[in-house]
């Protein structure tokens, strides 16, 4: 595997897979032209891909670190870059560099711990690196459950991974919503936040919780009517994410720099910061 060093020289990467995740969600799969992975990296650590010429953003890198062939990025259809890359083919060239921010703590603080990942939408992205490696290792940790919401059941993102390997995992329980009835859905229908409230967790839980801010808000709500405190919920805060390395400045929260300090915080270490997330 090419180990890089040196995060702000790119490398070249070499898109081999393509795969329509949702209406506006596509996943791709990215090596080096030597049909390696690009760098290491931890479990909700960044990338920055880069089109000459078009520009470059930061996108959460969607496969576990113990995948060690190649890197994958779930990628919404929302600006500039994100339309070119969708309009992208297998065997097209970018750049990436990285990784970039800090990780979730999963052989520390999540060790030996029961887990509840909670995500809508396309912030499950970030949180696959995750739920995949504790997944791979999971005689380090306790049960885990999943609550994942969307719009429609054609907005679940990863959704045959889901059903054909997460649901079949032994230890790990599945949750599935999509906001309003629809004729091939016989299951759950309802908001995340009234979901989790509506499964009625244990608080002997370490909780990562990804999602919009109004999501987040009322899922907190619930979970802190649950019983959960602050110091037992995780969240990532990449989208705020620029430079990647604390010089634009344009992440600064308060004392923090999502980036350097981040982009994974604890909830009780975000109310020490102005309310500017």
């Amino acid at each position: 595997m090419n180990t890089r060093r040196e995060p702000l020289i790119p490398v070249v990467g070499v898109i081999t897979d393509v795969r329509l995740d949702t209406p506006d969600i596509k996943t791709f799969r990215v090596v080096t032209p030597d049909g390696k992975k690009a760098f290491d990296h931890r479990p909700g650590q960044c990338a920055m891909l880069s089109i000459p010429g078009v520009g470059e953003a930061m996108f959460s890198i969607t496969s576990s670190p113990t995948n060690t062939e190649y890197m994958e990025f779930s990628i919404k259809k929302c600006g500039c870059v994100t339309e070119w890359l969708h309009q992208a083919e297998v065997g097209q060239n970018i750049t990436i560099r990285g990784p970039y921010g800090n990780p979730f703590p999963v052989d520390t603080e999540f060790a030996g711990k029961n887990l509840l990942f909670i995500a809508g939408g396309v912030a499950l992205a970030p949180l696959r690196s995750v739920i995949n490696y504790v997944r791979h290792y999971k005689d380090r940790y306790g049960k885990i459950d999943i609550v994942y919401g969307a719009r429609s059941k054609e907005d679940l993102l990863q959704y045959r991974e889901i059903i054909d390997e997460w649901c079949k995992d032994e230890g790990v329980t599945v949750y599935l919503t999509i906001d309003r009835e629809q004729a091939d859905w016989d299951g759950h229908v309802g908001f995340v936040p009234n979901y989790v409230k509506e499964l009625g967790f244990d608080t002997d839980k370490t909780v990562i919780l990804c999602g919009p801010p109004i999501m987040i808000k009322f899922t907190l709500a619930g979970l802190t009517e649950l019983g959960f405190k602050k110091e037992q919920v995780y969240t990532t805060l990449e989208l705020k994410m620029k430079c990647a390395i604390g010089k634009c400045g344009r992440c600064n929260v308060g004392s923090k720099y999502v980036c350097k300090d981040g982009p994974v915080f604890r909830l009780d270490e975000l109310d020490e910061l102005p309310n500017e997330y």
